[in-house]
């Protein structure tokens, strides 16, 4: 997320304000908006129960959940949802 005049830009506006009103903070919002693939998908992803571990263990590494490497599919899966 850069900053210009201390005000943080998101890539997908529309996605970071939804979230917004959803009670999510300035800063998950942004990450979530932020995120390479967002709102790209579009709600056709596999379930994360489907995704290989290695596929999983990507996905935290791309958002940056720490302490991954120790998590096994079903931790990575929650980490995943609740970051």
């Amino acid at each position: 997320m850069s900053k210009k005049n201390n005000i943080p830009q998101v890539k997908n506006e529309k996605q970071y304000e939804a979230l917004r009103d959803k009670g999510y903070s300035k800063e998950k919002a942004a990450r979530i908006a932020n995120t390479p693939d967002s709102g790209a998908k579009g709600g056709k992803s596999k379930k994360y129960e489907k995704w290989t571990k290695e596929d999983l263990y990507k996905k935290a590494a791309q958002i940056g959940i720490s302490g991954r490497s120790k998590m096994n599919k079903d931790e990575l899966i929650d980490a995943l949802r609740n970051h």
